[in-house]
C-alpha cells in the first residue's frame, strides 16, 4: 500500500470511506456487518490505515458499525475520521450543539479521541452556520484539540472557489487539511483545479472524496472500455480515475466509498504502486470527460432528500434521467413505472429546497421537470410489454 506523509504520520494513500457500506440483500438498508468485518480485515491486512465516517451516513449507523469493526484491532493501528454536521443546521432553529454531537459521536464510535475531525460540507448554504462566529463551534473544537480528543482538525468542502476563499479567510489558520470532491470530470466541471490551487497556496493538504464520482467513472460504454483495456489490459475501469489522481493533482489521501470486498481488492491492487497516465491516456480521459460532463452531475450524496416536502428519492430520479440521456432504455422506463404515485418526478412542487442543499449546484426542480416530461412522452411499461409479447408471437409463427 502506498503511503503519504502528513506531518509526523504515514497515511495510506487509499482511505476507506464509510458512506456506502455493504448492506443486507433483503432491501432493509441495514449494514451487513459480516461483510464489513471482512472488508476491514482486508483493508488493515493490506496497509489501509485511514477510515472515514460521518454523523449522517447510513442514517447514523455508519459510525456505530465502523467503530465496532475497527475495535477488533489495537487503537494505535488505525486512524479514524469523523465529521461535525454543521451543514445540517436549519436556519431559524436553535443552532446545533457541538458538544452534544461530539460526545455522542465518540460514544457511537467507541473511541476516546478522533485522529481526524472535519467540519462537514462547507458550501454556500452551510456558510450561514459556519460563517457565523456566534455559533462558537470552532472554539469548542479547538479546545477538544488541546485536550487531545481531536488530533487533527480539518473540513470537507463542496463550495465554489470564491466561497472556499471566504471560509479560509475566517478559519484557514486553524485547519490542517481539506477534503474536496476531486476527479477528472470535476477538475473542470466544478473547477476543482482552482480549489486545489487555493488550498495549496494556503498550505493546506488535499484529501479526495468522490474519486469515481459515486460510481459514474466506474463503467462506460463498450467502445470506451475497449479503448481503456487496449492501453491497460490488467487494470479495471475505476483504476483509471485513481491513476489520474496520481498523475495530475497528487493528493495526500484518496477516500473510496467501497461497498463490497471486490471493489476493495481492486482498489488495493491499484494503490499498491503508482502508474501515472501517459499523454495518450490523458487524451482518452479528456474524451471521456467531454462525454460525461453533459450528464447531470449527481453523486448520490442524498443531502437533497432530507428537506424534500414530497419525500422524493431525488438521486434515484436523477440517475434515471441520466440513463435516459444515454439511451432511452425500456429497463429505465420499467424502473420508473413502478415508483408509487406521488413519488415520481411529476410530484416535484418546485420549492427549491433540494437545489439549495445540493453540493453539485444542480437545478434539481428543473431536471425533475424535464424527466417528468420525458417519461410522459414514453410508452407505458404495459404498452412495451404488450408489444414485446406480440413481437414474440409473430416470431414464433415464423
Amino acid at each position: 500500500m502506498l503511503k503519504h506523509s502528513f506531518q509526523d504520520l504515514q497515511l495510506s494513500a487509499l482511505g476507506f470511506g464509510a458512506m456506502r457500506l455493504p448492506v443486507l440483500k433483503d432491501g432493509s438498508g441495514v449494514i451487513d456487518v459480516t461483510e464489513l468485518d471482512r472488508m476491514v480485515d482486508t483493508a488493515i491486512a493490506s496497509g489501509i490505515n485511514y477510515f472515514d465516517t460521518a454523523y449522517p451516513y447510513h442514517e447514523g449507523n455508519s459510525e456505530i458499525a465502523l467503530g465496532k469493526s475497527l475495535s477488533r484491532y489495537p487503537r494505535e493501528t488505525w486512524y479514524l475520521a469523523d465529521k461535525f454536521p454543521g451543514h445540517q443546521n436549519v436556519p431559524g432553529v436553535t443552532p446545533l450543539d457541538p458538544e452534544e454531537i461530539f460526545e455522542k459521536q465518540l460514544k457511537k464510535c467507541g473511541v476516546e479521541y478522533f485522529d481526524f475531525y472535519l467540519l462537514h460540507n462547507v458550501n454556500e448554504n452551510s456558510l450561514r452556520y459556519y460563517g457565523n462566529p456566534d455559533n462558537r463551534f470552532m472554539d469548542y473544537f479547538l479546545k477538544q484539540k488541546e485536550l487531545g480528543r481531536i488530533r487533527h482538525l480539518g473540513f470537507s468542502c463542496h463550495a465554489a472557489p470564491d466561497a472556499l476563499e471566504k471560509f479560509l479567510a475566517l478559519y484557514g489558520k486553524q485547519l490542517e487539511f481539506c477534503q474536496i470532491q476531486l476527479n477528472y470530470v470535476d477538475w473542470t466541471l466544478q473547477d476543482a483545479k482552482t480549489k486545489v490551487e487555493i488550498l495549496r497556496a494556503a498550505g493546506i493538504p488535499v484529501w479526495v472524496m468522490e474519486p469515481v464520482r459515486g460510481g459514474r467513472l466506474a463503467a462506460f460504454d463498450e467502445e470506451t472500455e475497449a479503448k481503456m483495456r487496449a492501453f491497460r489490459p490488467d487494470e479495471s475501469v475505476p483504476a483509471w480515475a485513481f491513476r489520474w489522481l496520481q498523475t495530475v493533482p497528487k493528493p495526500t489521501v484518496v477516500l473510496s466509498g467501497m461497498s463490497n470486498l471486490q471493489q476493495m481488492q481492486d482498489n488495493i491492487k491499484t494503490f499498491s504502486e503508482e502508474k501515472p497516465l501517459t499523454e495518450e491516456e490523458l487524451a482518452l480521459i479528456a474524451e471521456v470527460r467531454a462525454n460525461i460532463a453533459r450528464l447531470i452531475p449527481c453523486t448520490g450524496c442524498r443531502y437533497c432528500c432530507a428537506g424534500c416536502p414530497m419525500e422524493l428519492d431525488i438521486p434515484k430520479l436523477l440517475s434515471m434521467a441520466n440513463d435516459m440521456a444515454v439511451t432511452k432504455s425500456f429497463n429505465t422506463v420499467a424502473r420508473y413505472s413502478v415508483i408509487e404515485d406521488g413519488k415520481r418526478a411529476d410530484a416535484c412542487i418546485g420549492c427549491g429546497q433540494c437545489a439549495r442543499a445540493c453540493p453539485q449546484k444542480i437545478n434539481v426542480p428543473e431536471e425533475l421537470h424535464k424527466l417528468a416530461e420525458l417519461m410522459a412522452a414514453q410508452k407505458s411499461w404495459d404498452e412495451i410489454c404488450r408489444e414485446r409479447a406480440e413481437a414474440a408471437a409473430r416470431l414464433k409463427k415464423g
